[in-house]
């Protein structure tokens, strides 16, 4: 969840209802993101914090041994049948939920290391044996550790010897191994320039022309957080419950792990590694750790905010309220976004003192960002200013802050530490000079809405062992990204973006091969989550480059777009896709008589993608003077279908669609195809080949063919499925690589060499451009390519 739970919100507006009518007219006209925090400091009460310690103990992630028992136990379950996936990743809960030192602790790495070895991960599988035996493992139960290291040091060897033939042919004296992956590079291409306009602030614009797939920028956030309950992992459901987010991957890098390093003091945070946990403690979660129950009722925005004042400190907050203060003395800070209300603005990127400059990944970056305090209801102001305050006074409690936060140590220089450093000594309580902390996580709160950035990964959606890819994105994190918000919306976009977590967030030298010399506001070693910026078409100089913050032309109507894009980011939207649409919207209600502008009509029946049950041509919306639903657009016939007959046949398609997918989960293709081809029937009484439903039934049909192993036929839904995808996405689209690219492995399983050669180039096109040269779907497609050729 974003905001804070439905009780806390509730809380919240009982106290803002109840409010002297004096004191809420005075809050409501504060203009200072410092007065407000200061004011809420005020009103903030000891039954404020009583009521979040009763609220979340329901969110409680305390060390708990009965905890940790009952998941080593689901760990056996699971081992017991061989899933040893979810063995694993039970164990691992355990782990997390067992105090420290604990004879439950090891004997959770002692199991946790039986579900590696089996996952032939000997590596692992030996670190978690010494855990064990470090965390007292009963010493009757030593022997069967031994076996089992002896076992997997025999398999390391039998690897190393099986590469080592090859690793010595390829070394010689003369010849010094180069890293196969060069220094990450953060930054700004060349090519692009930070531009500023009175009507949308900060903007990048093209300075030279940038070709299709070209990387344009790659920034990593300043700070992220997990999701909790998103489900991730498929196939290892269970009477249990399902793996989350929050379960599988480190709380800091994001990377996916089956192993996680545990908090030492609470059960719901765990790392990929000793170097993430030490980060994470030493940045913030020193601070969040007695705060983890309260964090998760807060929400995440509330939990991201905090994050991010806590990894700046104190010293980096006061000078970047300083910065301002002087930049806005000199005159630089002319522009307040709050008072514009141009359409098409994107006031995410002012409230800059310098209009212009850039100050890369740094925390001033982020604290510039604008806050909207104006355009957010008093309501909401005060939502999140109570939520604040009353964090500010849980985290004063937790200890006393960290010796870089006295600024009386500090002269005021105009050198920022690096984020979170800290000095030894310092001061031994909070005092109220501290306060800027809680403005600064006030500050943050209220940016979020218009700067927050959902990190999105792709999900396997297929059946277990299935040998063609089905997935789909889905957000794991929201996260801020410093130079990724310079970036204004358009509903059809010139760039695409590719989220990279961990290890995994790495380029190799052709990915950057025309940038590297140059590329380059700030430059730094991966390390953790980063975005990829590249051009999706060919942009010209002096053209702006674009992202789309979500509402999509080709997936939302321009009418929603228009409300979504109001109600959240605080401007009207007439970007390219918007004007055109609302255009051609305009000049389809002028039309009196379908029938006689039939060409007219040609683009809308497609897009609409429904079907007259009666005569089989296209339906369009009622005009507003005939009603509401749809109309036959041949006059002859005029047969009307109302919204609600119409929802509730597609309800019934999508319903019927998904105990498809069930039965197929459940390894049970055959009823699920029987169920299938009885949806085909009825959707094609009243849907066109180009509707998204259409879309999704022929896709689940060619997954259930292939299960059997019916290529041909699997192929020639696909192909089904692509008119589709081409008519919601566009020809163009990463929707259509990717349903390209599912193709091409349904006509090389099937054998069907000609097809799969036509096929190959199509996708491997689309995918290079949205998801860059070392994508592993290339991989695939040129391993494909090179078996067929012989």
């Amino acid at each position: 969840m974003d905001l804070p739970c439905v009780q806390w919100q509730d809380h919240v507006v009982q106290k803002w209802t109840g409010l002297d009518p004096e004191l809420k007219e005075r809050f409501t006209s504060l203009r200072e993101i410092d007065d407000v925090f200061k004011c809420a400091l005020t009103l903030t009460t000891q039954d404020n914090l009583d009521f979040l310690q009763c609220m979340s103990a329901g969110y409680s992630v305390q060390k708990d041994p009965e905890q940790a028992a009952k998941c080593r136990e689901r760990g056996n379950s699971s081992f017991k049948i061989k899933d040893y996936r979810a063995a694993a990743l039970h164990y691992s809960q355990g782990v997390c939920f067992a105090p420290q030192s604990s004879e439950q602790l090891s004997l959770c790495y002692a199991n946790r290391s039986a579900a590696l070895y089996h996952l032939q991960h000997y590596k692992e599988s030996l670190a978690d044996i010494d855990k064990a035996l470090k965390n007292g493992y009963p010493s009757h139960l030593v022997y069967k550790l031994e076996d089992r290291r002896t076992q997997c040091l025999k398999h390391q060897k039998a690897k190393l010897d099986h590469h080592s033939p090859a690793l010595k042919n390829l070394q010689g004296p003369d010849i010094t191994k180069e890293p196969s992956v060069l220094p990450f590079t953060f930054g700004i291409c060349p090519q692009v320039a930070v531009g500023f306009s009175t009507e949308k602030g900060r903007q990048l614009v093209a300075a030279e022309r940038i070709a299709p797939g070209k990387v344009i920028l790659i920034d990593r956030p300043y700070s992220c957080v997990l999701i909790p309950g998103m489900k991730e992992v498929r196939g290892q459901e269970t009477e249990k419950g399902v793996f989350g987010t929050e379960h599988t991957r480190c709380h800091r890098c994001l990377t996916q792990t089956l192993c996680p390093v545990p908090c030492e003091g609470c059960s719901y945070s765990r790392y990929c590694s000793t170097s993430c946990q030490q980060n994470a403690w030493e940045e913030h979660h020193h601070w969040e750790c007695p705060l983890g129950a309260d964090l998760m009722a807060m929400g995440v925005m509330s939990q991201l905010a905090l994050r991010v004042a806590l990894k700046a400190g104190l010293k980096n907050i006061q000078m970047a309220k300083e910065a301002k203060e002087e930049s806005t003395k000199s005159g630089l800070s002319c522009l307040n976004s709050d008072c514009r209300e141009s359409s098409n603005c994107n006031p995410c990127h002012t409230n800059q003192p310098n209009p212009i400059l850039y100050y890369g990944d740094s925390y001033l970056s982020v604290f510039h960002l604008s806050h909207h305090l104006s355009h957010h209801s008093p309501g909401m102001r005060f939502l999140c200013a109570v939520t604040v305050a009353t964090l500010y006074l849980k985290l004063s409690k937790t200890g006393p802050p960290p010796a870089s936060w006295d600024l009386s140590r500090h002269s005021r220089d105009t050198s920022q530490l690096p984020d979170g450093a800290e000095e030894e000594g310092g001061i031994s309580d909070w005092s109220p000079e501290l306060w800027p902390l809680g403005s600064a996580v006030l500050r943050h709160i209220l940016q979020l809405r218009c700067n927050a950035q959902a990190i999105l990964m792709l999900q396997d959606t297929g059946t277990p062992n299935s040998s063609v890819q089905s997935s789909k994105e889905i957000r794991i994190a929201t996260a801020i990204f410093p130079t990724l918000s310079l970036l204004n919306h358009s509903c059809c976009p010139n760039t695409s973006l590719v989220f990279s977590t961990g290890d995994g967030a790495d380029l190799s030298r052709s990915d950057l091969s025309a940038d590297s010399d140059n590329v380059a506001e700030y430059s730094g070693t991966a390390c953790g989550v980063t975005v990829t910026v590249r051009a999706a078409k060919a942009i010209a100089p002096g053209q702006e480059i674009l992202h789309c913050y979500g509402p999509h032309s080709s997936r939302m109507v321009t009418q929603e777009r228009v409300r979504l894009l109001q109600e959240q980011y605080y401007f009207l939207c007439q970007c390219e896709a918007c004007a055109m649409q609302e255009q051609e919207e305009e000049e389809e209600e002028e039309e009196e008589d379908g029938a006689q502008n039939r060409h007219q009509w040609s683009g809308g029946q497609h897009k609409s993608g429904l079907l007259c049950s009666k005569c089989k041509a296209f339906l369009k919306k009622c005009s507003k003077d005939k009603g509401t639903g749809f109309v036959c657009i041949q006059s002859a016939c005029g047969h009307h279908m109302s919204y609600s007959e119409l929802s509730h046949r597609l309800q019934e398609i999508r319903e019927d669609l998904e105990k498809a997918v069930v039965l197929m989960e459940r390894e049970r293709p055959d009823e699920a195809l029987r169920l299938l081809k009885r949806i085909e029937r009825q959707s094609g009484l009243i849907l066109a080949e180009t509707h998204p439903l259409q879309g999704e039934l022929a896709d689940t049909m060619a997954r259930a063919y292939a299960t059997m192993g019916d290529w041909n036929n699997a192929a020639s839904h696909l192909e089904r499925s692509a008119v589709a995808i081409g008519s919601q996405y566009g020809e163009d689209s990463i929707e259509m690589g990717r349903q390209l690219f599912k193709l091409a492995q349904l006509h090389f399983n099937g054998g069907a060499r000609g097809p799969a050669l036509s096929v190959i180039p199509k996708a491997r096109c689309l995918l290079r451009l949205y998801c860059g040269p070392h994508c592993h779907e290339l991989q695939e497609l040129q391993a494909m390519e090179d078996c067929l050729r012989g």
